[in-house]
């Protein structure tokens, strides 16, 4: 009987590991195979194997050749600078309103939290002609401050929820016994809620850092002259016909755009962590 429970439990323990092996494969082989093309001579990703039989350094020095048509450096400046923007705005947007959820009772919290949710999943691009004519009319046609804004207005409903249901698992006893002591709202916020949520702020940071680096649709919309794009969008002409579909090069150019999302997590990993795992809501 004690064999046949090794025996089982071994199996398990067997197709665990199966099924971890084989996400392990669906998730690292594209991601070898894109590393292997931007290496790779020429301009197609048709390839015989994953490593290269002649690597080169070609590609990735066309990124940074300075050719009016690839401004790869320029718009990897462009990204980084709106995605930092975005994760500090979406920081401070979303643990204010997290903590006016969590910590005060007014009329329409309740439907409030609902619209938040309701809003979670509505797309950002089906506002996209809306969104348009609001740049339009404001003149802010190619602008990256108004694209920062849309990413944090975009960022709010879903991490806001979040960052309330990790709040609410803080004991209410720690702000009142700094309120006895003398302690305001804003201190409390700033000295205690805040450095306790680190974990779901950590989180949220990871989010907002990241989804403008793989937003093509809004950023293509807002977003006119080639001077001003983001990544997405130069790399996703680097494909197109107008600048002879190089394939190699759009691969190089896109394992480049992992290295600062690599650095955030590296940094955040201890508490992003522990974050993910927390935050469940409360009414």
């Amino acid at each position: 009987m004690l064999t046949d429970m090794k025996g089982k439990k071994f199996i398990r323990l067997l197709g665990s590991y199966a099924v971890l092996l084989f996400m392990m494969v669906i998730i690292i082989y594209p991601l070898l195979w894109t590393v292997g093309a931007s290496f790779n001579p020429g301009n197609s990703l048709v390839s015989t194997s994953i490593i290269p039989k002649n690597p080169t350094f070609e590609h990735y020095k066309e990124l940074f050749a300075g050719k009016e048509s690839l401004q790869y450096g320029k718009w990897y400046m462009n990204s980084l600078k709106i995605s930092v923007f975005t994760m500090i705005g979406t920081i401070l947007s979303v643990s204010f309103t997290a903590y006016a959820f969590s910590r005060f009772r007014f009329k329409g919290r309740k439907n409030a939290l609902t619209i938040f949710l309701l809003l979670q999943m509505i797309p950002q691009f089906s506002a996209l002609i809306a969104l348009f004519v609001l740049a339009q009319i404001l003149g802010l046609m190619n602008s990256h401050w108004l694209l920062i804004v849309l990413y944090i207005g975009g960022q709010i409903p879903m991490n806001t929820y979040l960052m309330k249901g990790y709040m609410d698992s803080i004991p209410m006893d720690l702000d009142e016994s700094a309120k006895i002591d003398g302690a305001s709202n804003t201190r409390i916020f700033w000295q205690i809620i805040m450095p306790l949520s680190r974990p779901m702020i950590a989180v949220v940071a990871m989010n907002g850092f990241t989804g403008p680096l793989g937003d093509f649709i809004l950023a293509s919309t807002i977003l006119r002259s080639p001077e001003s794009y983001t990544l997405p969008i130069g790399l996703y002409n680097l494909v197109n016909q107008a600048m002879g579909a190089s394939y190699t090069t759009f691969a190089a150019g896109a394992i480049l755009i992992s290295i600062p999302i690599a650095i955030i997590f590296i940094m955040l990993q201890k508490n992003f962590v522990s974050g993910l795992t927390s935050g469940g809501t409360k009414g």
